[in-house]
């Protein structure tokens, strides 16, 4: 029982990074990955984990190491075009993921209460929201997020309820299924962008910080901190992918072979969970989408606020009050308005949320190589580099985000 108390005491940020990965950006995709190709993409959740559990490690180590997140330890150590290049990339599709998360939770608000408009929905999760930044403390916030990773747990029932071919499944899972056209390759840039999201890294690093500074430990960073933050990330990073490798799974047993193929609205994606629950699908669905986007969407400003107030000195911290570190909370205020406001555009939210994921498969190789630099850096990092496996798994992940991003430039133009 110790065991298992210090074991839940030691999971904090990674698993909250992991459980977040999962967004409804994700669930979005990966059953748009389920019902366009079956259980081809099962792989994926195979060769994601270790990649990015190593690419999570290394941010978490450079919070530890630093006691900077990553924003903070590019200002430090490296000319300021950096700096500005890692901004480029990373501004845009946060706001724009923040905007289809709302989105997607508005939808499903409105599915569940037909008679009203999903906008008023998705004013209502923001209003939401922004009340639960600004006034709850972050040792709060944090117990609140692991309780929320709960609802992840829905989609492990379903494929148990079909008969199920597992000799298919194990095929899917270990051999890789690749179609060379631009529709797989969207999906496959997708899935590897959702699932090894830049926001995740700055907030992985940015957390270490914060929970450190919770705990009121000074950061001599020894080796029993060092391997309480392995565990955290690990257990988080597969968590992550074992809800991935169900959502697909899920998918592509119910919506494929229903004949549904594609999937343009929150009800088609619900009906994924209709075995398990008939038609209390929608609200299982919903509330899944509705916990994550509340799960997700504080990552998302907060990752955001601390790329942004560590690029520009400002005070910053979830363990702050909105009086201390006015700057920052302005930030996410900011951040979830212009979300919000993307709403407005047209764009369906479920194609709000494979775009956003597509976005970050375009975007995540910059960061990772910069990520990379960093941790192999011995002015930065002291004995602390990256181990040869560390970087292994580093530049495997850097090679193929690069592929598969330049793949799909390639299909696209």
């Amino acid at each position: 029982m110790n065991k298992i108390k210090r074991f839940w005491k030691v999971l904090g940020p990674g698993l909250i990074t992991g459980a977040s990965d999962d967004d409804p950006s994700g669930i979005a995709t990966y059953s748009q990955a389920g019902a366009a190709y079956g259980l081809s993409t099962l792989w994926t959740a195979i060769i994601a984990f270790p990649l990015m559990a190593a690419i999570q490690q290394m941010c978490a180590k450079i919070g530890l190491v630093t006691s900077q997140g990553l924003t903070g330890a590019l200002k430090t150590n490296y000319p300021k075009p950096v700096l500005y290049l890692m901004l480029l990339f990373s501004f845009p599709a946060i706001v724009m993921n923040i905007g289809a998360d709302i989105a997607g939770m508005g939808a499903v608000g409105n599915l569940l209460f037909p008679k009203i408009d999903a906008m008023y929905f998705s004013v209502f999760f923001t209003i939401l929201l922004l009340g639960l930044i600004i006034y709850l403390p972050y040792h709060k916030i944090a117990a609140t997020l692991k309780f929320l990773c709960v609802v992840l747990l829905v989609y492990l029932i379903v494929p148990f309820l079909y008969k199920q071919d597992w000799l298919d499944i194990a095929k899917n899972t270990f051999i890789p299924n690749i179609q060379f056209n631009k529709e797989f390759v969207a999906v496959l840039v997708g899935i590897l962008g959702t699932t090894i999201s830049p926001y995740l890294f700055f907030w992985q690093a940015s957390m270490e910080v914060e929970e450190m500074a919770h705990k009121k430990r000074h950061l001599i960073v020894n080796k029993r901190i060092i391997t309480d933050m392995k565990q955290d990330v690990d257990f988080g990073m597969s968590f992550s992918g074992v809800v991935m490798f169900f959502i697909i799974l899920t998918t592509g047993t119910v919506l494929y072979k229903g004949g549904i193929h594609q999937i343009d609205t929150v009800e088609q994606a619900a009906a994924a969970l209709k075995p398990l629950a008939g038609n209390f699908a929608y609200l299982l669905f919903a509330i899944g989408v509705i916990g994550t986007g509340l799960l997700a969407i504080p990552v998302l400003c907060g990752s955001l606020s601390y790329i942004i107030s560590e690029t520009f000195g400002w005070e910053k911290g979830l363990d702050k009050k909105f009086h201390e570190a006015k700057a920052f909370y302005l930030v996410m205020v900011i951040s979830l308005i212009l979300g919000l406001s993307l709403n407005y555009i047209g764009i369906s939210p479920i194609k709000a949320l494979i775009y956003t994921a597509i976005l970050y498969g375009l975007t995540a190789p910059v960061l990772i190589a910069i990520i990379l630099h960093i941790s192999n850096n011995k002015k930065v990092m002291g004995n602390f580099t990256n181990s040869r496996f560390s970087n292994f798994l580093g530049f495997s992940a850097l090679i193929l985000m690069t592929v598969a991003a330049l793949a799909l430039l390639y299909l696209q133009f």
